[in-house]
């Protein structure tokens, strides 16, 4: 049975004329606010031109990620088939995959070609592609070009000119505080040293050697006073205004921040800093965490085929052109980053941007992710604050996600092999 149509945004609604809705119905619990709720409502009234037999209509839920999570799942879990497209953040499509609640993509033939290869990894369940990336956000390294002639080719390089630089007061400076935003920082060091929280085929590798370099690298940079040990409370308003501010020589953030530091006597850094990714490590690569938006289908939708629709004209490459014109968002669609497609569109040069986003890493992929999430803030947050060795905190964190995910049934030994 569909939800109360009370729940529905009637004033959102897409359509024109009173009376009962005529046709095809399908529901999308997009954005309500500002710029990107009506960029959301023009393209969606473009669409119904072009299908007037399908009528779209918006419903009301909140922009806070972890107030729509709590939402979905209150909805999904009572199996309703209401709302139809589901708009989802980067890490909840194998949890919605795997409970069942996510139309496996297959039948409607999706070309993924152009995508990048991340964003197509973190929204696919064993082998099957349940959402298609909409826009994407990655974990970007703020550094003051103005303080240095190049950005750094190295995380060596970075820690050297990072523990020399006396002219601002840190030398780095990223999201310590127990919270997701720590999970995303270790995730890039990880890949700068080559390691995973989990690999490949499901295995926890988060306490490997080289994880444990990572978090030294962190938990070093704190104790020689390179970060601020301010910085254990900070999330990313914090850093920006730290970096703004002018106190910083390297930021760690996402890409929200690079145009309101570019505003000319709100921010003391203007047109002095560029951005790049996390530098490698010996044995690593460089790195960007990878966020961002995602579209799918109610797995019970009594219109999946014009759901489908639906997602396949907003994540053409025109929607997505029009989003980082009007929005600066990422579009995830690689061959939009050629020639001048986006000149001007983006807060940070395309080539830049293709580059990090190039370097993005997935955190992992599975559906017991936030509870795995929960653990690593825990013992990484003990680490970073001197309770725990490095080694120790991570001993501990693999120790817990091997329990958690025994007790899920998707420990790798306990599925022949099979990844998550």
């Amino acid at each position: 049975m569909r939800l109360p149509r009370a729940l529905v945004f009637l004033g959102a609604a897409l359509a024109c004329g009173s009376g009962a809705p005529e046709g095809i119905v399908v529901s999308f619990p997009g954005s309500a606010l500002g710029a990107e709720a009506e960029l959301l409502q023009s393209q969606l009234e473009r669409f119904m031109a072009l299908q007037p037999e399908i009528r779209v209509v918006q419903q009301r839920t909140p922009d806070a990620a972890d107030q729509r999570h709590r939402l979905y799942v209150q909805w999904l879990n009572a199996w309703a088939d209401d709302p139809d497209i589901l708009q989802l953040d980067v890490i909840w499509t194998p949890e919605f995959a795997a409970a069942g609640w996510t139309l496996p993509l297959k039948r409607f033939e999706p070309d993924t070609s152009d995508f990048f290869p991340a964003t197509v990894a973190t929204n696919s369940w064993r082998g099957e592609l349940h959402a298609v990336p909409w826009f994407v956000d990655v974990g970007l390294l703020y550094w003051r070009s103005d303080l240095l002639g190049r950005a750094p080719r190295s995380l060596d390089e970075l820690l050297d000119a990072a523990s020399r630089e006396r002219r601002v007061r840190h030398g780095w400076v990223w999201q310590g505080a127990r919270y997701e935003g720590l999970v995303t920082v270790f995730v890039e060091l990880l890949g700068a040293f080559g390691a995973a929280i989990l690999d490949d085929a499901g295995r926890v590798v988060v306490d490997s050697p080289q994880a444990v370099r990572a978090l030294e690298v962190l938990r070093n940079a704190l104790d020689a006073g390179v970060v601020p040990r301010d910085a254990l409370s900070w999330q990313e308003e914090q850093t920006r205004f730290a970096f703004q501010n002018g106190h910083a020589l390297f930021m760690r953030n996402w890409p929200y921040a690079y145009p309101l530091m570019q505003q000319p006597g709100e921010s003391a850094v203007a047109g002095r800093f560029r951005v790049t990714a996390l530098p490698a490590a010996p044995g690593g690569r460089p790195s960007a965490a990878l966020g961002g938006s995602q579209l799918a289908i109610n797995a019970r939708s009594d219109e999946p085929d014009a759901a489908w629709q639906v997602i396949a004209f907003l994540t053409h490459p025109d929607q997505m052109r029009e989003r980082a014109e009007r929005l600066g968002q990422y579009p995830p669609r690689r061959s939009l980053y050629a020639g001048d497609s986006l000149a001007g569109a983006l807060a940070i040069p395309p080539a830049e941007a293709r580059q990090v986003i190039e370097h993005a890493v997935a955190r992992p992929a599975t559906p017991v992710y936030t509870e795995l999430s929960g653990v690593l803030q825990i013992w990484l947050h003990r680490a970073l604050s001197g309770q725990e060795s490095p080694e120790d905190a991570l001993a501990g964190a693999a120790r817990e996600i091997r329990k958690l995910l025994k007790r899920s049934g998707l420990a790798a030994e306990t599925r022949d092999g099979m990844a998550p």
